[in-house]
């Protein structure tokens, strides 16, 4: 693979938490992701942001943790908002498995903050 080391980085921008995940990002950084996802599902903003675009490849194990926030988030009357733009690889896996009808999505961490 080519995208590098993984980083999930997460930080609180206007009224939304925004997770960001760099390189690829596997089932060894899925846990990282997860523990994010999870932390802004409990509390702080009342939506969530998870900016796709600087990640070329994603595996089952993201999109698992990515689906199981989104359920979290519902249940709690909350907003998850995927943002991007996709690389070609992330939007495959989201299209492929039928995922991507399952998030709101936005082409911009601007137009995620509003949708």
């Amino acid at each position: 693979m080519t995208g590098g080391k993984a980083v999930v980085t997460t930080t609180t921008e206007r009224e939304a938490t925004v997770i960001r995940l760099r390189g690829e990002v596997d089932e060894d950084d899925a846990p990282l992701l997860a523990r994010a996802l999870g932390q802004a599902a409990q509390g702080g903003p009342p939506r969530t942001v998870v900016d796709l675009s600087g990640t070329p490849f994603v595996d089952s194990s993201v999109l698992h943790a990515l689906l199981a926030a989104q359920r979290a988030h519902a249940a709690r009357g909350r907003v998850l908002v995927l943002c991007g733009p996709l690389q070609t690889a992330v939007r495959r896996l989201l299209d492929v498995t039928g995922a991507a009808q399952a998030f709101r999505m936005a082409d911009s961490l601007a137009t995620a903050m509003t949708c």
